[in-house]
């Protein structure tokens, strides 16, 4: 976890130097566990060691963070945890993954996520920042569009989604769902990303990237080195909006029709 931390803060203060105003750091910046075991003992409390450091790696750069991170509970399996950082060093919203990655694909992964985390059981609400109003997610949340449509119901124009994301599902769907995601909500897209070898048993694919409210990739992550990189954008809410005026589809909604499925 100490040197998951090293990087994370490397990362925080490169983006600072860069101009950046807000940095993304992937799902599971703390660590990736190979148990439920030692998911359970590394995990730590939202005022733990390493969010302490990260809160004060924000404050003395002048800039926000999204990181990932496992959210240790009072009783039960953690949490996998996207928090948000302001900043001031301040811990100013923090969304507990919904959707848990438990799969069994046939030459492909077989990870069951709820033998070592915990469910969350709410949409966090969308958080006022520097760059814009963001949305909550964590990876396999955005195989979900109803939590991305409820997140721009809520009035979000950037959605997040810290990942660890397999390699056989990357190759195939990881682009493709984010794009999905920026064109229907009509919102910017941030997917930091883990790349490379965790374990004998765990890869990620990496590929992070911004994607902008047309669905257009702005900047990405080289797939070429598992090195730490970053990747920058501007955020532009002018065009953002200039998206939702000339194609208005949210007041095109039908709930009369798609009632369970209207936020």
């Amino acid at each position: 976890m100490n040197k998951n931390l090293q990087t994370c803060v490397q990362l925080i203060s490169g983006a600072a130097r860069r101009g950046a105003r807000m940095v993304f750091l992937p799902e599971a910046s703390d660590f990736i566990a190979e148990n439920r075991a030692q998911a359970a003992q590394q995990a730590q409390t939202l005022d733990g060691a390493f969010m302490k450091e990260i809160q004060q790696a924000a404050k003395d750069n002048n800039i926000w963070v999204s990181v990932g991170m496992h959210e240790q509970q009072a009783t039960g399996l953690p949490y996998n945890t996207n928090a948000v950082v302001s900043d001031e060093g301040m811990v100013v919203a923090a969304y507990r993954k919904l959707h848990l990655f438990d799969v069994n694909v046939k030459d492909g992964p077989r990870l069951l996520e709820s033998t070592s985390s915990s469910r969350g059981d709410r949409v966090a609400d969308v958080v006022d920042t520097p760059v814009g109003r963001l949305g909550l997610a964590v990876c396999y949340d955005m195989r979900f569009p109803e939590l991305a449509q409820s997140l721009r119901a809520r009035g979000a124009q950037l959605l997040s989604y810290p990942s660890a994301f397999t390699e056989p599902t990357g190759a195939a769907h990881w682009e493709v769902l984010l794009r999905a995601r920026a064109v229907e909500t009509q919102t910017y897209v941030f997917a930091a990303a883990q790349i490379g070898r965790h374990s004998a048993k765990r890869s990620s694919y990496g590929d992070a990237m911004i994607v902008d409210p047309w669905g257009v990739v702005v900047a990405r992550c080289s797939r070429t080195t598992s090195e730490p990189l970053l990747a920058l954008a501007e955020i532009n809410i002018d065009y953002l909006e200039k998206v939702r005026r000339e194609m208005p589809v949210f007041s095109h909604k039908r709930p009369d029709i798609f009632s369970d499925y209207s936020s």
